[in-house]
């Protein structure tokens, strides 16, 4: 395991999520929430270690307002799950009128899912607030979720929402790494919805991921000021992608007041600020964050770096080589080789790490259109033609998607 160099893109924040389309899942599930991460896998082996028990700090003792320019930009939880006139008219046309005594959320799951209503689609460029997603049609996970909780509270149905246990997948954002994890909304029942006696579907959840395993799913309850504080650490993470240190901080910020027990809020503050060139407040958050979970191995890298980076190295290599125990391979670890592979001309060796990386997260575009040019490089077209379709198919954007579907027809055309 090579520390610096493997983990020089480990910049860790919590971001919208990665998914494959909008499809939505009909029965019991919904929502993706992402987190950006110094490129590791979270909450691996977060119980190795005793957390600590002392008196935490209060959230504002780590925050830095006097290092950034004062903020205009107006930051409220309220506006991110208010409908707008346009979902509320949508609710008057399509949802009251449809109800005819049947129980409101399930015609609202019927509208969302059916062919030819809202016409949602899957775009992970940005996470949406619940008016923007209903007006642009689209949104990544945590932003249909919003919308389906604008929705449902509109129509007086009660919303829960849901944090998902499952394998973290990890993408990246620019120069950043994104660990993207699973939020679920689950609807209840009005307290006047007429139950047919032994009915114990109490709770349905809506699922934006198709095939989810909604029944085999462990979750665990979040409350509303969580959700809306992930919400603002994505908009903080894109932001920062972006190179708007001074946005980012302000959303970050607004995050870890909304929910100091949301250490990828924290995290995500640390990282804005080692960007900025403030390493002692940097210091400071990666350090609580590991006070709190001994284990996060976002913070543990982004610590390693920032000491390394500081001439620390003794500080970074204990660091390092408790990375080095606790995850081997961190994630892109073979896809850096391939890439490096291709620029070196070895489309052969290349091919290989492409592979490997691909057996362990099939569901990341990029792995899949850089196996698609080694295979180009080696003619193994009929390869070439089935990475390129599942590029397109795991593609997280709108753009994207455009992107490899234009490739695939070029190719197309090329070949017949």
């Amino acid at each position: 395991m090579v520390h610096p160099l493997s983990r020089s893109l480990k910049q860790v924040l919590n971001a919208g999520a990665a998914l494959r389309s909008a499809g939505l899942t009909s029965a019991l599930t919904a929502g993706l929430m992402a987190a950006l991460t110094a490129g590791l896998t979270a909450l691996l082996l977060s119980a190795c270690a005793a957390p600590s028990t002392q008196q935490p700090p209060p959230p504002t003792a780590l925050l830095h307002d006097e290092l950034f320019p004062p903020n205009h930009e107006l930051i409220s939880a309220d506006r991110i799950l208010a409908p707008s006139e346009g979902m509320r008219a949508f609710i008057q046309q399509r949802l009251t009128r449809g109800l005819r005594g049947r129980e409101p959320r399930e015609v609202l799951v019927e509208a969302l899912s059916a062919p030819g209503e809202l016409k949602l689609e899957y775009d992970a460029d940005m996470t949406r607030t619940a008016s923007e997603a209903f007006d642009a049609r689209m949104g990544n996970c945590l932003s249909l979720t919003l919308m389906t909780a604008s929705f449902a509270r509109e129509l007086g149905v009660p919303v829960l929402f849901r944090h998902v246990y499952q394998e973290e997948q990890v993408s990246r954002v620019g120069d950043l790494q994104v660990v993207s994890g699973h939020v679920n909304i689950g609807l209840g029942r009005r307290p006047t919805d007429f139950r047919i006696l032994g009915d114990q579907e109490a709770l349905l959840v809506v699922d934006f991921v198709p095939g989810a395993q909604i029944r085999r799913q462990r979750a665990m309850e979040v409350d509303e000021a969580t959700v809306v504080a992930m919400y603002m650490n994505n908009r903080a993470a894109e932001w920062m992608a972006q190179g708007m240190l001074d946005r980012a901080y302000w959303w970050a910020r607004a995050a870890w007041l909304q929910a100091p027990q949301l250490t990828a809020a924290l995290n995500t503050l640390g990282v804005v600020y080692r960007r900025h060139g403030d390493v002692g407040p940097a210091e400071q958050a990666f350090r609580e964050v590991l006070r709190r979970e001994p284990g996060n191995l976002q913070s543990m890298a982004n610590l390693a770096q920032l000491l390394r980076n500081a001439d620390r190295f003794a500080e970074a290599k204990v660091l390092e080589d408790q990375l080095a125990r606790l995850e081997p391979y961190p994630p892109f670890k073979f896809f850096d080789l391939g890439v490096a592979a291709m620029q070196d001309g070895d489309a052969v060796a290349a091919r290989r790490y492409f592979l490997k990386e691909i057996d362990r997260s099939a569901y990341y575009h990029e792995f899949h259109f850089w196996l698609a040019l080694a295979n180009a490089k080696l003619g193994r077209w009929e390869e070439v033609r089935t990475s390129l379709a599942r590029a397109e198919a795991l593609s997280t954007s709108v753009r994207q998607r455009q992107l490899y579907a234009a490739k695939l027809e070029s190719l197309r055309a090329k070949v017949h």
